[in-house]
């Protein structure tokens, strides 16, 4: 996982509009949340609904919000022209960017859909894990972890330095692109193809 109080990685990424949205459009910010997600995942779609409240409540609280959707768009269900609908659905009420280098999500050390980075108004990490315990089969979702995280940013103390990673499925990196958290260790000399492969068919929680 990412260090606690590591610095927001630069971006400079296009909305649903074409228009570009920056890092530094937050620095007045009292935080900065940066949500790894896409249209399909069942790991993403499970919290998209409470994600898109919570996100709008914490706005309101002077939380600066973005999505990021990284994911190779040869997955049809993730092809940028599908972002609008997803954001349209949900209510979304920040912006929905997408990452067709992939550079920013590898900047950020994101693994999987969704991920979540919270940052204190000096875009410093204080908090990347889980939204909370639930999972697509069990329980509705509720934001409990993050919100902890929220209410502690905004009152200046410090999140729990103890902090589950995210689950979900694979960003689905194109070939040659996978970080070096994805690729298999040297105990597993299998393909970079294989390793592509398998992302596809595989579902699991991926920060070690």
């Amino acid at each position: 996982m990412v260090p606690l109080g590591a610095d927001a990685p630069d971006f400079a990424l296009p909305d649903l509009d074409g228009s570009i949205v920056r890092r530094d459009d937050f620095v007045q910010k009292n935080a900065l949340l940066v949500a790894f997600i896409c249209n399909h995942c069942r790991y993403t779609f499970h919290i998209k609904e409470c994600f898109a409240k919570m996100a709008a409540e914490y706005q309101e609280r002077g939380v600066g919000v973005v999505a990021i959707n990284a994911n190779d768009d040869t997955y049809a269900e993730d092809a940028p022209h599908l972002m609008a609908h997803d954001a349209k659905s949900f209510g979304f009420t920040f912006p929905y960017l997408y990452d067709e280098s992939q550079e920013v999500a590898r900047a950020f050390g994101a693994a999987c859909t969704p991920d979540l980075f919270l940052y204190d108004g000096g875009l410093r990490l204080a908090y990347r894990g889980q939204f909370d315990e639930t999972r697509p089969k069990n329980g509705a979702a509720h934001g409990s972890d993050l919100r902890a995280a929220l209410d502690a940013v905004l009152a200046g103390t410090d999140p729990p330095s103890l902090q589950k990673p995210s689950m979900g499925c694979n960003i689905k990196w194109r070939s040659g692109r996978e970080p070096d958290h994805f690729k298999p260790g040297p105990l597993y000399p299998v393909s970079r193809g294989l390793a592509r492969v398998l992302s596809r068919l595989v579902t699991f929680g991926t920060k070690v």
